[in-house]
């Protein structure tokens, strides 16, 4: 269960946007391992894991969009009802506040995958760890 370096790119709420975004990564070769999109009335914010989060930084900065980074921490945990919850109390009982998340799994799938932003990412991660 690692800590990893999560972007969020503040990009403008028209279409194609998003798009133009992930092409300029992938043709530089940077994968794209977990998304989230918050859309406001004007702005989005995108929210990435990727495999080069230095170079996707700089391409991204290059095309004038704000990207700040953030350490996240990215679990994998069995698809099965109550996974969530035990998470959240877990680090509810350790005063470790979650800023938010997001997941995906499928109904087919064994395992999901949570993407946690927590006030302790350290202290959250060792604790999940257990």
């Amino acid at each position: 269960m690692p800590i990893q370096k999560q972007l969020s790119v503040f990009l403008p709420n028209r279409p194609g946007v998003l798009g133009h975004t992930c092409s300029i990564l992938s043709e530089s070769g940077v994968n794209i391992l977990a998304m989230a999109v918050h859309d406001t009335v004007d702005n989005g914010v995108v929210r990435l894991i990727v495999d080069q989060p230095t170079k996707a930084i700089l391409l991204l900065e290059q095309e004038e969009f704000y990207v700040t980074e953030q350490e996240v921490v990215v679990i994998e945990l069995e698809n099965r009802a109550g996974s969530l919850a035990r998470i959240a109390q877990s680090l509810a009982e350790a005063d470790i506040n979650i800023f938010y998340a997001y997941c995906t799994a499928t109904s087919n799938q064994e395992g999901g995958c949570l993407v946690l932003r927590t006030d302790q990412p350290e202290r959250a991660q060792e604790l999940l760890s257990k």
